[in-house]
């Protein structure tokens, strides 16, 4: 089952670019009952291991970007290294159960806007470089810096938002700045760092399971390879609106709790 479940994921993933940890966290709660706490850290180190051999292939054909890198690292990895702080002060129990499922429920319903709005969002932050280039340029580095704050806490403490909405983020503060490749590229690689370091962090808490872990990683690859192959030949777009709405549905469900 577990590899089973890797599989899908890597396949959804390769097909729709939708993000791994939007969906395999749910997974993990909903239908294997894993502990919310080790459902993140799992999660967490199987992105980190998972999309380093992306970042690679990104990186030998330039297309990430490296002041934007930076500047999502600055504010990702000390609210990441901050959040695990708090967490290490506190006892895992019901109530923090509860924080960490209701955060999750906020992820997932922003990941999944960010899939149905990306192009509008993208259209805002278009008109706002053209009309106001000064202005929009002197925020632009703090603002990115923000950015990367907000997803370096809400990533260690739910494992989502490191994809769609990252990318939904730098689409709004670079658009005319990255292309598409680009754009991809500098998401997957700041995903990389944010997710290790969010994830060793849970590994000292002992929230991750290394049975569960081996078992997606080996369906993962033959996963993302199939979807990879798939997105050539078929239009995932309505494949991934349609997994938007559950990801809406399912931070409901999470929220309602």
């Amino acid at each position: 089952m577990n590899e089973l479940a890797g599989f899908l994921v890597g396949t959804v993933v390769g097909f729709t670019g939708v993000g791994g940890g939007a969906l395999m966290t749910p997974i993990l709660l909903f239908f294997f009952g894993v502990a919310p706490q080790t459902a993140v850290g799992t999660d967490l180190l199987f992105a980190a291991i998972t999309k380093f051999a992306g970042s690679l292939v990104h990186g030998s054909r330039g297309s990430i970007d490296w002041l934007v890198l930076r500047r999502l690292c600055y504010g990702s990895l000390p609210a990441a290294a901050l959040t695990l702080y708090v967490l290490h002060g506190q006892r895992i129990d019901g109530e923090v159960q509860t924080v960490i499922l209701r955060t999750l429920g906020i992820a997932l319903a922003l990941t999944s806007l960010s899939v149905l709005f990306k192009n509008q969002m993208h259209l805002i932050g278009r008109k706002l470089r053209i009309g106001r280039p000064e202005r929009f340029k002197r925020f632009q580095g703090p603002l990115t810096i923000f950015a990367g704050t907000i997803l370096g806490a809400l990533v260690t403490l739910t494992s989502v938002g490191a994809g769609a909405l990252g990318a939904v983020m730098l689409l709004y503060l670079y658009p005319l700045r990255l292309t598409p490749a680009k754009l991809v590229g500098t998401d997957l690689a700041h995903a990389i760092p944010l997710t290790l370091v969010a994830g060793l962090g849970h590994l000292s808490l002992g929230n991750i399971d290394t049975t569960l872990l081996g078992g997606l990683l080996t369906g993962s690859i033959p996963g993302v390879l199939l979807g990879s192959w798939l997105s050539h030949r078929l239009d995932g777009a309505w494949v991934a609106r349609g997994i938007a709405v559950l990801l809406l549905i399912s931070g409901g469900k999470l929220l309602a709790i």
